[in-house]
C-alpha cells in the first residue's frame, strides 16, 4: 500500500527540488524563473500539507488538524510580517509596511480567499447534486473556530480607536490564540472522509501513519519557509519591473505569495466537494492571523530595538479600520453556519472596489458599507449571536445543543 504514495510523494519532491538547490546554493536566476521555480515548489508543498492534515485527522481532532495545517500555511505570512516588524524597531519608516503587509494580507484572505472557496464549493455542489445550490452549510464544529474569531474580531477594533498596538494587548493575543490551540486539541475525533494519497495514508498502521504524517508536515513547513521568502521577492521584482508602486506590492503582492500555500489547500478540499472543510481552514487562518500574527508584532517590533508600541499613523489606521469591518461582515454572515452565495459575491465586489476608489474618502465609505451590511446580517442571524460567543468556553456538546435550539 505505501508504494501507491511514492509516485504523488515523488512528484512533489521533484517539483520542490529545483527550489531547494536554488535556496541552498544561493544562486541568482531572473525574476521570472524564480517566480516559477519558487512558486511550483510552493505548490508541492501544499498538496503535502492538504494530504498531512487529512491524514492526521484519524488521530487527532479535526479541528486541532486544521489549525496546525492553517498555522503551517500562513507561516510564509509571519516570515514576511515579522521581518517587517523586526526592522522597524531600527527603521521606523517599516512600521507602514508592517501595518500594510498584515492588513492586506487578511483582507486579501476573507475578500478573495473565502469568496473564492465558497463559489468554488457551491460551484462543484451543483455539478455533483444536478441543481443550483444556494449556500454552502458548515460543520456544526466549526462554530467553536468562528466563536474565537467573533471575539477577536470585535477586540481588534481597539487598534484603530487607540492609533497603536501595544504590547500587553499583543501578549493578550498571544495568549488567546494559545487558548485556542488547547480548546480544539480537547474536541473529540471522528472517522474522516479520506480520498487519494491521504487516504493511503489514513490506512497505514498508527507506527508508521503517525511518524510520516509528521515528517510530512515537517517536510511541507521546512520547504514552505524557505521558498515563500524568494517567491515573494521575486513576484515583487517582477512587479517593479513592470511599474507597479512598491507600497501596492507590500501591501498586496507580497501577501498574494505568502498566503498562496493555504489558498492552494483550500481550494484543493473545495474542489474535493469538502467545502466546510476548505472554508474551515480559512476561519482557522483567519483566528491565528487576527490573534499570532498582530500579537507578534510588538513582540518582534521591541526585539528589533522598538518600544514595544507599534504607533499607527492616519492611512494605517484607516487600513486596519478597513480591515476589521471586513472581518465583522464575514463573521457576521456566517453566524448561522452557512455561508450564502449572496454573500461570496458582497465580499469578492467590495474588495474589488478598494482597487478601484484607493483614496481615504473611498476606504472610510467601504468602512461604512461593510458596517452596514454587518449590521444587517447580525439582525438576521440574532439568534446565532451568543451560541457563537459561548462556543470557546464550551464543551462540542453543549454547543451542538445550542446550534440545534436555535434552527
Amino acid at each position: 500500500m505505501f508504494a501507491k504514495l511514492i509516485r504523488p510523494l515523488s512528484l512533489c519532491g521533484a517539483f520542490a527540488l529545483p527550489a531547494l538547490v536554488i535556496r541552498a546554493t544561493g544562486g541568482e536566476t531572473a525574476p521570472w524563473l524564480a517566480l516559477l521555480l519558487f512558486g511550483a515548489a510552493v505548490v508541492a508543498a501544499s498538496f503535502v500539507l492538504a494530504w498531512a492534515a487529512e491524514a492526521a485527522q484519524v488521530d487527532i481532532s479535526g479541528g486541532l488538524a486544521i489549525a496546525l495545517l492553517a498555522l503551517i500555511a500562513v507561516l510564509p505570512e509571519y516570515v514576511v510580517d515579522l521581518y517587517f516588524a523586526y526592522t522597524a524597531g531600527q527603521n521606523p519608516e517599516f512600521v507602514a509596511y508592517a501595518a500594510a503587509n498584515m492588513t492586506g494580507s487578511n483582507r486579501l484572505l476573507l475578500g478573495l480567499g473565502w469568496s473564492t472557496v465558497v463559489l468554488v464549493s457551491l460551484a462543484v455542489a451543483a455539478r455533483r447534486g444536478g441543481r443550483r445550490v444556494r449556500e454552502l452549510v458548515l460543520d456544526p464544529e466549526h462554530r467553536t473556530e468562528l466563536g474565537f474569531l467573533a471575539i477577536a474580531s470585535v477586540v481588534a477594533f481597539v487598534v484603530p480607536v487607540t492609533g497603536q498596538i501595544t504590547l500587553l494587548f499583543g501578549l493578550a493575543l498571544l495568549g488567546f490564540f494559545g487558548f485556542y490551540l488547547w480548546r480544539v486539541s480537547r474536541a473529540e475525533s471522528e472517522e474522516p472522509e479520506l480520498v487519494g494519497p491521504a487516504s493511503v495514508i489514513g490506512a497505514l498502521s498508527p507506527a508508521v501513519r503517525r511518524p510520516l504524517v509528521a515528517g510530512l508536515f515537517v517536510f511541507a513547513a521546512v520547504v514552505i519557509l524557505l521558498c515563500a521568502e524568494p517567491f515573494a521577492h521575486a513576484l515583487i521584482d517582477t512587479g517593479t519591473q513592470l511599474g507597479v508602486d512598491q507600497f501596492l506590492l507590500v501591501q498586496w503582492l507580497a501577501p498574494l505569495a505568502s498566503e498562496a500555500p493555504e489558498f492552494i489547500v483550500a481550494i484543493l478540499f473545495a474542489l474535493r466537494g469538502n467545502g466546510s472543510a476548505a472554508i474551515g481552514t480559512l476561519i482557522s487562518s483567519k483566528v491565528n492571523q487576527w490573534t499570532l500574527l498582530v500579537g507578534s508584532l510588538p513582540l518582534a517590533y521591541l526585539v528589533g530595538g522598538g518600544s514595544g508600541t507599534l504607533v499607527l499613523d492616519a492611512r494605517q489606521v484607516e487600513e486596519f479600520l478597513l480591515t476589521a469591518t471586513q472581518t465583522l461582515l464575514g463573521v457576521a454572515a456566517l453566524l448561522a453556519l452557512r455561508f450564502p452565495r449572496w454573500a461570496a459575491w458582497t465580499l469578492l465586489g467590495l474588495f474589488a472596489v478598494q482597487f478601484v476608489l484607493p483614496g481615504q474618502e473611498a476606504r472610510y465609505a467601504l468602512c461604512v458599507v461593510y458596517g452596514v451590511i454587518a449590521l444587517a446580517a447580525l439582525v438576521r442571524n440574532r439568534a446565532h449571536i451568543v451560541p457563537t460567543l459561548l462556543a470557546p468556553f464550551r464543551r462540542s456538546s453543549e454547543s451542538a445543543e445550542d446550534l440545534v435550539s436555535t434552527r
